[in-house]
């Protein structure tokens, strides 16, 4: 079940990059999200061939993912602009570098079990990093009242993938990769209620301003004419 989720969970930014190919632009969406994914794909790659008991599944379905978050950045790379296309290649060759340092360090300075546990803390680190980068998103929304950028199907997946992840993690005894997943739940429900709260609200719309030297003051149309109206009217304007 968990992998069935993961994998829809893999799938779900279709909807997001068939917008994106009919635009011919990645407007406001970021990469960030899809190099995040590759990352922790690979992790969860590096850890399940380190465990003495080697997770075939985990390996084979975070094969794929790493395969289709390949695929998505290499799409956003084609029809992004210039300034995030390189700012997309930075953090890509940043990850790959910090990924490559991992594996380099955990095995030449460390052995067996020990080695197992550390990946599995950085593991455990990155997701919370994940968790708290996610706090952006949700504070975009709730500033702007718009859910333009969050994507309702990849919360409710993210919720009930964090789920079945939590169980299975449980039942393998490996209790801080339950615990991540608790947080996983936690952030899939809240971001679904932001969701359910601005889906039908519009981003509000800057009021035209009036430079007045060191001071901006906002006016409204009715405003505008009224006080047009007013100067006319002044007997000393029409003297």
């Amino acid at each position: 079940m968990g992998n069935i989720i993961t994998i829809l969970v893999y799938l779900a930014p279709i909807a997001t990059f068939h917008k994106v190919y009919k635009k011919k632009s990645t407007e406001g969406f970021q990469s960030l999200p899809y190099v995040v994914e590759l990352f922790g794909s690979m992790l969860l790659i590096y850890y399940a061939i380190l465990k003495q008991e080697v997770l075939l599944d985990l390996i084979a379905i975070n094969s794929v993912g790493s395969l289709i978050e390949t695929l998505y950045i290499a799409l956003f790379l084609f029809f992004a602009p210039k300034k995030s296309r390189m700012e997309t290649v930075h953090l890509v060759l940043l990850i790959a570098l910090g990924y490559g340092l991992m594996v380099i360090l955990t095995l030449f300075l460390a052995n067996g079990q020990k080695r197992v546990q550390i990946v599995g803390w950085i593991y455990l680190a990155f997701n919370l990093i994940v968790f708290a980068a996610s706090l952006y998103i949700m504070r975009k929304v709730i500033r702007t009242r718009s859910v333009e950028f969050m994507s309702l199907p990849s919360s409710f997946l993210q919720a009930l993938g964090a789920v079945t992840g939590f169980f299975h993690w449980l039942l393998l005894k490996d209790y801080k990769f339950a615990f991540a997943n608790v947080l996983g739940f936690i952030f899939g429900i809240v971001q679904m209620g932001l969701y359910m709260a601005y889906r039908n609200r519009k981003e509000i719309s800057q009021e035209p301003m009036v430079n007045l030297g060191l001071n901006q003051v906002v006016l409204q149309p009715n405003d505008i004419a009224g006080n047009v109206i007013n100067i006319i009217e002044d007997d000393n304007f029409l003297s």
